[in-house]
């Protein structure tokens, strides 16, 4: 029951905080008193979060939520989704946390190509990168290449001190965070000299044919057209790709078309591919972010004469 409701019933609290219905806890029997119907979902949510602490996992003040909100939306049972682990690191598991994420990672899975287009938060970098490790680790793959536009902001990299690679890194550290967050320090230092984790700017696909590989294109709503065509030309045999964007954060200049907002009209029926879209529903951050996330879509679909 402590596992169940947390040390101090914050977990409880939580709970209670989400439904109106009244809970009462009697050493390990919890009754349910209140509408029939949010009763039953109370049920399945007690069931699902017993079923997650059977299967080893930690609940959270997180995970709980997380829970809830997929209770409440009712599409599918939580355990579906939170039990199906993408990788197990550092005694922990990685696993989608909303239906849209579970969608992204079965396709990643089963498709050649996967594009996962959707807002800061949604989890398409991280799990792309789990989802990478996994490949490796299992052997389906001999080396992960990850690799995004790097965008000048202002500034051109020829007149920033530093190395070639000091002047790429702050464009590819969120990658290098979620290597970090998967595998220790000296695995991913050793792997990378030898050349089985590459992590370059998108200038360095071009001209290469790109076998046996785990490839991931993130911050993809930043390149042009042509360079879409020339990463997803780079794809050779035994190797996977996963182009990750969101196209309304493009930081493109004014008037260039991202290759992202156009590839799947261009590519639409090809087998192989598969696409994503996922939504504020999927932001996993604090909830204050996917009431962010809501309140631009909103005002972004509003008529033109409305905003101004």
């Amino acid at each position: 029951m402590v596992a169940l409701l947390g040390q101090r019933d914050e977990l409880l609290k939580l709970i209670e905080g989400a439904f109106e219905s009244r809970i009462l806890v009697r050493g390990n029997e919890i009754t349910i008193e209140g509408d029939e119907a949010e009763t039953e979902r109370l049920v399945t949510l007690f069931e699902e979060l017993l079923a997650l602490l059977d299967a080893g996992q930690l609940l959270t003040a997180e995970s709980v939520g997380q829970t809830i909100n997929l209770i409440k939306e009712g599409e599918v049972k939580p355990g579906d989704i939170l039990r199906d682990v993408v990788l197990s690191t550092s005694g922990r598991s990685i696993s989608p946390k909303t239906v849209g994420q579970k969608r992204y990672v079965e396709a990643m899975r089963r498709a050649t190509i996967t594009f996962a287009i959707g807002p800061a938060g949604t989890g398409k970098s991280y799990l792309g990168v789990a989802t990478a490790v996994k490949a490796l680790n299992d052997g389906e793959v001999n080396r992960i290449i990850l690799t995004r536009p790097a965008v000048e902001a202002g500034e051109k990299l020829g007149f920033l001190p530093g190395t070639l690679y000091e002047k790429i890194d702050p464009y590819l550290k969120p990658l290098y965070d979620a290597l970090f967050d998967m595998m220790a320090p000296e695995a991913f230092h050793r792997l990378m000299e030898r050349g089985t984790i590459e992590v370059a700017p998108l200038a360095f696909m071009r001209g290469r044919s790109i076998n046996n590989s785990f490839i991931i294109l993130d911050e993809a709503q930043n390149t042009t057209p042509e360079q879409m065509k020339m990463f997803l030309t780079r794809l050779g045999f035994g190797s996977k790709a996963v182009v990750n964007g969101d196209v309304t954060q493009t930081d493109l200049p004014s008037g260039q078309r991202s290759g992202l907002s156009v590839v799947e009209e261009i590519l639409q029926g090809i087998p192989g591919l598969e696409f994503i879209r996922l939504g504020a529903r999927d932001v996993v951050r604090h909830k204050i972010v996917q009431d962010i996330v809501e309140a631009y879509r909103r005002y972004t679909e509003q008529p033109s004469e409305r905003r101004a």
